[in-house]
């Protein structure tokens, strides 16, 4: 069996456990939020403007950055691959989505970019919760293969290791500072 066929197998698996039209509906409103990770470039902004001193602000501006640039490079990385989205008979996508490219996952890669970088601002145990379930959703609403969703949590933690720091402050250690 190719990697392909097991990666097709898991989607059709995901695509038919678990569903009801709720289930559905919850899945589809929460995965909506990670679109252009918009609720993570939104907990920057807003982590910034509440910061108490420059050197916590300079540190939320930094994660923020991380996550647009995640999200850049995943597209630029979709353009190049140019996976189309799975088409499985009888099982239609549950919501719709940006584009028709599918690898690697934007919510995946922006949502671990933003674990990682924000982890040391926010509890990380919430963010990753809130990451697997990002990561998790698009198999199940049909848009994502899984090895599209973990190419993009593997892309999201490395752009996040690899980030540089803030001009000025200490380069990050163990969690993006």
């Amino acid at each position: 069996m190719s990697l392909g066929d097991l990666d097709r197998q898991a989607l059709e698996l995901a695509r038919t456990r678990g569903h009801s039209v709720q289930i559905e509906r919850a899945v589809a409103a929460y995965s909506r939020l990670g679109e252009h990770a918009a609720c993570w470039l939104t907990l920057g902004a807003a982590g910034a403007l509440v910061a108490g001193d420059p050197a916590r602000r300079r540190r939320w501006l930094r994660a923020t950055r991380v996550v647009a640039g995640a999200y850049a490079l995943n597209v630029a990385v979709k353009l190049v691959v140019r996976r189309p989205r799975p088409q499985l008979p009888g099982l239609p996508a549950l919501t719709p989505t940006v584009s028709q490219l599918s690898f690697p996952s934007a919510h995946a890669t922006t949502s671990f970019a933003a674990a990682r970088a924000f982890g040391a601002l926010v509890p990380a145990p919430f963010l990753y919760g809130a990451a697997f379930a990002f990561a998790l959703s698009r198999p199940y609403l049909g848009v994502h293969y899984p090895g599209d969703v973990l190419a993009g949590a593997l892309l999201g933690t490395v752009i996040a290791e690899l980030w540089p720091s803030s001009p000025g402050g200490p380069p990050p250690r163990g969690r993006c500072a």
